[in-house]
């Protein structure tokens, strides 16, 4: 079939969201995902925290899967005890979005995590998390900007080969690399902001994982070659 690839996007579960009338609990997702989405070729479908083992049939269902930013992983997901400026915990946002990373990993389907789905795809495949840094926020809600430098000859320097200002928000990094993943971009402090699983290539998938926020922003190129990996069925 052709037309637009269909794009899973996770969402966050907030409790007493109010519209209307109405405070009830809510499946939510910026709105600047799935426009960029929509923006760069692609459908978005929003996929809000379920039951881990449905993963693998959601997204059987996908042309490729988003895993969004939000709330700080859980360190006991990678064998760290909590530090006072780590975040609450999200368990079952923790447990649906590495169960939704898995299952695209295990399906070849094209795969892109922004910020927290980055730092979620690390902790994934063994790696670790540094539970705070400064610098990569302006301020407590407010997107900041640096430039992050590409690492020639990977996916991520394919997309964009030049250095680039990108949208930035967050205060938890890589710290140890899991098995697999290579950096693709650093900012000027050293911290990777780009990962990749070159592996998943020759399986015909497609695995990127970028630190900052590209729908806050107006480059499409990373998500536009999720997009065209997503329709060419990863390949």
């Amino acid at each position: 079939m052709g037309g637009r690839p269909l794009i899973g996007v996770s969402t966050y579960l907030e409790a007493g969201t109010r519209w209307g009338v109405w405070e009830l609990e809510a499946a939510l997702l910026p709105a600047a995902y799935p426009r960029l989405v929509s923006r760069a070729g692609g459908l978005p479908a929003l996929l809000p925290p379920d039951d881990p083992s449905l993963a693998p049939e959601v997204v059987a269902r996908l042309d490729g899967v988003v895993i969004a930013g939000g709330p700080d992983v859980d360190p006991a997901r990678y064998g760290a005890e909590r530090t006072p400026r780590c975040g609450p915990p999200a368990p079952e946002r923790d447990a649906w979005e590495l169960a939704l990373i898995e299952a695209a990993l295990a399906a070849h389907v094209p795969l892109l995590g922004i910020c927290r789905g980055m730092q979620l795809l690390n902790v994934a495949l063994g790696g670790t998390l540094v539970q705070h840094l400064d610098g990569h926020a302006e301020a407590v809600g407010v997107f900041g900007a640096h430039p992050v430098h590409p690492v020639p000859g990977t996916l991520y320097a394919a997309i964009q080969p030049d250095g680039t200002s990108v949208p930035t928000y967050h205060h938890q990094a890589v710290d140890r690399l899991a098995p697999g993943l290579v950096p693709s971009a650093h900012a000027a402090d050293g911290t990777i902001e780009a990962v990749e699983l070159p592996s998943a290539g020759g399986a015909g998938g497609w695995v990127l994982g970028v630190q900052w926020h590209p729908e806050m922003g107006t480059d499409e190129r990373v998500m536009r070659a999720l997009i065209a990996a997503a329709s060419k069925g990863g390949s």
